[in-house]
Parts: C-alpha cells; structure tokens; sequence
C-alpha cells in the first residue's frame, strides 16, 4: 500500500462537504428560527464519516468525487436529523453532541423536531435537484437508483427502524443475532448506503460494488460495537458527549451481551473482513482502508 495520509485525505474532504452543505443552508430564501436551528446542528462539525466515505467510494472505482457531492450532502443531512431526534427528550434525552448544547436545548423541543424535519426534507430535495441528475438519462436513472437506496436505508427498512428496535429492547435482553441486526439497521444500513451510492456514481461494475457493499457492511457494525465500547470507556470530554448513559438506559450493547473485550475483538475481526473485501482494489481505495483502521482506533 502506499502511504497514505488519513488526517488530510479527511481535512481536505470535511472542508469541502462543509462548502456544499454551507451552500446548500445558504440557498434557502427564508432566514430565521428554523433556518438557524438547522445550520446550528448541520455545521456543529462532526466526523462527516457517511458522506467522506460515499466520495471515498467513487473514488475506489475511479471516479470523480465532485459528481457524489450531491449524495454527500444528503447523507449528512439525514444523519444530523437523526442526531437531533435521538437527542430529544422523549428519546434519548441527551444535553451534549459534540460537544455543544443539543438542538432542543439551544433552541427548545419543536423547533428541534421541525430543524430534523426539514433537514430529512432538504437531503432529498438535493438528491433530486436537477444540479444531481443533470439532462442524460443515464445519470437521471443512477441517480433515481442512489435516492431508492438512501431512502431505504435512512426510513422503516434501516435506520428509522433500527431506531425503534432499539427503544422496545431497553429493559430487555436481546439475543446476540437480535443485536447484530437492530445495529445493521440502525446504524449500518446508512453508511452501507454511502459507499454503495459513491461506487454507482463512479460507474463501479457490478462486482465491484458486491465489494463495497461487503466491505461498508462490516465497518459499519465495527462502528456501531466502538461506539458501545466507547460510552463505556470513553473520555467524555474527548467525545463531547456523555458516557455510561447506555447502562444507565439499560440498552442492549456488545459490551453488554458479550463483555468489553469481546466486544473489541469483534470489531478487530470485521475491520479485517472489510480490509479483505478491499484486496482486489488498487491504492485509490486506500482512503477506505485507512478509515477501517480509523473506526477501530477512534477515541470519539
């Protein structure tokens, strides 16, 4: 592998998702509390991971990333919808994300779910605008393929789902398949559907993107059983948010289920299937071997 600098492939990728999601809050005609409650969650930073990987997916596949922006800014979007929701009182309840007051608190409980609302709106007002798809038939149908998938991951059959699984098991004990699955859904489903979208912008064949799709699938539960490691052994002020909240909600975990190092070395184990999905790519998948690696060694 050649080497490859992780901390500037993503500085120069996060400024230049930022750019369009700025330009995108910018676009809207009206100002005022909701557009200031969206911008204030949108642009409080954040890894960028699901859109830094969709244009790290079409460049695996030789393609350019600037044709995924659209798709980025869309997943991030939604993203930060989620965030904002799971954040309410009657979810999660939580004061911080990253390390600022959350949306209901800054601003109060309605114009938190209506900023969550319009965001979910706005990612797929940008995915459809005519900036995305263009005049060619071509593209018009990859794009309609990138909005199915997105759209499927984001509601009922991802993460909206997951979401809800995740609520009716507090209290409860879940199996350890029951677990994988409300994490595939929850939180998974999404960053599969970024790299898929970026490896069907880029023209990626068929084959390739049955290994992206293996390759996202793994990092993508990896994510999700760090981040239980981490609210258990976190830095609180290094995460900006809090820690031992899951115990506290009595929610299911790995940590939980299996015990903390258990939970690490599952993670180590699909951080190297995903890095064995990426063999048959040359260096310009090197942006998604470095950010496996970065999920499994993250501290936030």
């Amino acid at each position: 592998m050649s080497m490859f600098e992780l901390p500037a492939y993503l500085s120069s990728r996060r400024e230049q998702i930022n750019a369009y999601l700025e330009k995108c809050i910018q676009a809207v005609p009206e100002s005022g509390r909701l557009i200031d409650a969206m911008r204030y969650s949108l642009m409080a930073g954040g890894k960028r991971l699901r859109p830094v990987l969709c244009l790290a997916g079409v460049e695996a596949v030789g393609g350019r990333a600037e044709n995924a922006l659209p798709a980025a800014g869309a997943l991030e979007m939604i993203h930060t919808y989620s965030l904002i929701h799971d954040d309410l009182p009657t979810m999660d309840n939580d004061v911080l994300r990253r390390g600022k007051p959350t949306c209901h608190v800054q601003f109060d409980e309605s114009t938190a779910i209506l900023a969550g609302d319009a965001l979910l709106t706005m990612a797929f007002q940008v995915l459809s605008s005519a900036e995305a798809i263009e005049i060619d038939d071509h593209h018009a149908v990859i794009w309609l393929k990138v909005i199915q998938r997105i759209s499927r991951a984001a509601g009922c059959r991802g993460m909206v789902e997951g979401q809800m699984r995740d609520i009716v098991a507090e209290n409860n004990t879940l199996s350890r398949l029951e677990l994988e699955r409300l994490h595939v859904l929850k939180t998974s489903a999404l960053i599969e559907a970024a790299v898929f979208s970026g490896a069907l912008l880029g023209n990626g064949t068929s084959e390739q993107i049955d290994k992206l799709e293996t390759y996202a699938g793994c990092i993508g539960l990896a994510f999700q059983v760090k981040d239980d490691v981490l609210n258990v052994e976190g830095d609180p002020d290094y995460l900006g948010k809090g820690v031992g909240t899951d115990a506290l909600r009595r929610k299911n975990t790995y940590p939980s289920l299996i015990g903390l190092e258990a939970s690490k070395a599952f993670a180590r184990q699909l951080i190297e299937k995903a890095l064995i999905a990426l063999e048959p790519f040359d260096n310009r998948s090197d942006p998604l071997r470095a950010i496996a690696n970065y999920i499994i060694d993250r501290k936030r």
